[in-house]
């Protein structure tokens, strides 16, 4: 441990600044359960389903690109000032998001939310891996993924009886005490000892980066339903993403302080972690987005039922996590991320059998296994990243991982929302009546369900299973890719000397 650790070791209430850190993840935490099980009800009141993926994609997209600026401000002036600044554009963007009239206004403050969030979850890993050693770490970020299972408790259980019996609007404005909370107790008890460095902060990479992503998650949303494959449109999006990517990485490499040091990426453990991470983001998404949709839709279960099959899959995260703490000094990092990569391929098979008749209780135990191999490999990608490398790269290092997560997440919130949206305009133009994708919405207002006929609600619901049905099958090969991945990390034994 370096001089800098010990010293804000020895100035640092530890506990309290666990606490404090545990606030600001279960915000981000009760953020994607509440958000996910609010969303059918959001879209019956605003309509517009086929801005459904624009809603998560919007807010991931801008968590992508701001986790890489937050990582490295982090090691230019701290985790304390970095993280708070993220807090706060966060709980602007959640006000906003409550008072949302149109689908279109409700899409533009998740940018903002967005942008704030990308500084909670990878700073407070980041403080984590600063105060504890690295023996603890393992432990101690398991106690931390304990979060995601109080929030999978009662995100579902609070969003759900919030829509059913006041508004949708509330599940944005429980994050308002909990953030003020959380940066009371980081700015009372986290002292910080950071060595004072020329800023140079990478506006060019940001940028890049912005005009790529955006290029391809627009491409990959609207592709072959707005946008035909073939419009000079798409082909215009094409070239901004492979151009703006290029130049982005030709930018990293030239610039002094980088958003994205690739010299990271030069070791093994990092470069398996990072791409595996990206390949489990997408898996992330596509059931935590949609899965409510056919529970309430196609299931014709409440609410709060569609929560809680998100539940079992927020359960299993920490119960693995706290196990993977166990089992990385006992059996090592490569033979426990390979036992969460056969757990996501189990939770993935479990979704491509999915039929409406298995009910919520099949869906939540697909959800629980996708859980359990994100708790397992995740918790080994970030401890085996912390332990690698020194405190000065720490957080652009945690924030990269985090970054590929989150990138996985925003192309699979776009690609599989495309693949949704494609699915179902199919299935609607190869029927007798004129129906949009929008008119879909129907089925998730129980009142405007009830009065649909019988070859109506058979037409969408037939429409939305077999348009989800694909979606699980990509989510099922990125399971695959994940696995596959996982075998190419270096074989360990165990954190223990």
């Amino acid at each position: 441990m370096s001089s800098l650790e010990l010293n804000s070791v020895k100035r640092t209430k530890k506990p309290l600044v666990l606490a404090a850190v545990m606030l600001a993840m279960f915000m981000g935490a009760i953020e994607a359960t509440i958000v996910s099980t609010a969303m059918p009800a959001i879209v019956g009141e605003l309509g517009g389903f086929s801005l459904y993926s624009w809603v998560f994609s919007a807010y991931l997209l801008m968590n992508a690109i701001t986790v890489l600026i937050y990582g490295k401000l982090s090691d230019l002036f701290g985790r304390k000032p970095i993280i708070t600044i993220g807090i706060v554009i966060f709980l602007i963007g959640s006000i906003l998001c409550g008072f949302a009239q149109t689908m279109g206004q409700l899409i533009l403050f998740r940018f903002i939310q967005g942008f704030g969030a990308g500084a909670v979850l990878p700073m407070a890993t980041t403080i984590v891996g600063d105060i504890y050693s690295k023996e603890e770490r393992a432990k101690i970020q398991g106690y931390l993924s304990s979060v995601w299972g109080i929030s999978a408790i009662s995100g579902p259980l609070v969003g759900g009886l919030l829509v059913e019996y006041a508004s949708w609007r509330y599940v944005f404005w429980v994050n308002i005490p909990l953030g003020l909370l959380s940066i009371v107790g980081l700015w009372l008890y986290l002292h910080e000892n950071v060595e004072k460095k020329k800023t140079v902060i990478d506006y060019g990479g940001a940028f890049l980066l912005v005009v790529s992503l955006s290029s391809l998650m627009f491409l990959l949303v609207e592709g072959g339903v707005h946008l035909p494959w073939n419009s000079w449109q798409a082909i215009l999006l094409i070239a901004l993403f492979i151009l703006g990517f290029g130049a982005f990485i030709y930018q990293e490499r030239r610039t002094a302080q980088p958003m994205m040091p690739f010299d990271l990426w030069k070791v093994r453990s990092i470069l398996v972690a990072n791409i595996v991470s990206l390949t489990t983001g997408v898996m992330l998404i596509g059931i935590s987005s949609f899965l409510p949709a056919f529970v309430q839709g196609v299931m014709e279960q409440s609410a709060t039922v569609a929560g809680f099959t998100l539940t079992a899959m927020s359960i299993g995260w920490p119960i693995s996590a706290t196990i993977a703490g166990r089992l990385l000094l006992k059996i090592g990092y490569f033979r426990t991320s390979l036992i969460g990569g056969l757990s996501l391929i189990l939770g993935g098979s479990i979704f491509v059998m999915m039929e409406p008749s298995y009910g919520p209780l099949w869906a939540a135990c697909g959800s629980f296994f996708v859980g359990v191999g994100m708790g397992l490999t995740s918790t080994s990608f970030i401890v085996s990243i912390q332990s690698t490398v020194e405190w000065q790269v720490r957080g652009i290092a945690t924030a990269t991982n985090m970054f590929m997560r989150n990138l996985g997440t925003t192309i699979g919130a776009a690609l599989l929302g495309g693949i949704l949206n494609s699915r179902l305009q199919t299935y609607l133009d190869e029927s007798d009546k004129d129906f949009s994708i929008n008119d879909v919405n129907m089925l998730l207002n129980k009142g405007e369900r009830e009065n649909l006929s019988s070859d109506v609600l058979e037409l969408f619901q037939g429409a939305l299973t077999g348009s989800l049905q694909s979606v699980y099958v990509v989510v099922l090969l990125f399971a695959l890719f994940s696995f596959i991945g996982i075998l190419f990390l270096p074989r360990d034994r165990s954190l223990k000397k």
